[in-house]
C-alpha cells in the first residue's frame, strides 16, 4: 500500500485509516511519504518503526505518536514492512519501495534510479544505451 503526500492528511478518512491498520496488522508493505507520513504519526502507526518524515516538530501535538527516538532525519528509511520519506525525496521513495517489494535485482533498481536521478543520457554514460 503507498499513501502519497500532500496536504489533506489532516481529515480523519476511517475507510482509509482501517485499511492502513489492516495492513500493518498483516504485514502487507506500506509506504508513505510527505503528509501521508504525519498521518501516519498521527495514527500511532509510526511507534514500533524506524521512520523518518518532513520534520518530528510538527507531530508534537499528537497524542498517539511516542516514537521521537525512532525518527532519523534522513531522506527516506525502510524498517521492517515500511518505507516512509519527506517530501523532497520521491526517487528515494521509489527506491526503497521497489528493494522492499523485491520489484526487480538490486542492481536493476539502482541502475533505473540513477536514470531517473540524473537522466537518460547521464545513464547511457554509465550503463550504455539499453536501446543499442
Amino acid at each position: 500500500m503507498v499513501t502519497v503526500g500532500g496536504n489533506t492528511w489532516n481529515n480523519d478518512y476511517k475507510k482509509l485509516l482501517h485499511l492502513i491498520k489492516t495492513a500493518f496488522q498483516n504485514n502487507i508493505p506500506v509506504g508513505a511519504i510527505c503528509g501521508a507520513v504525519d498521518y501516519l504519526a498521527k495514527n500511532g502507526f509510526l511507534n514500533h518503526y524506524n521512520h523518518t518524515g518532513n520534520s518530528v516538530d510538527a507531530w508534537k501535538g499528537y497524542e498517539n505518536y511516542h516514537a521521537k527516538s525512532s525518527f532519523f532525519q534522513q531522506q527516506a528509511v525502510t524498517d521492517k514492512n515500511l518505507v516512509t520519506a519527506n517530501g523532497t525525496a520521491p526517487i528515494e521513495f521509489t527506491h526503497l519501495i521497489l528493494e522492499l517489494i523485491e520489484f526487480d535485482t538490486s542492481e536493476n533498481i539502482k541502475k533505473m534510479m540513477y536514470m531517473y536521478k540524473h537522466g537518460f543520457y547521464k545513464y547511457c554514460e554509465k550503463y550504455g544505451n539499453p536501446f543499442r
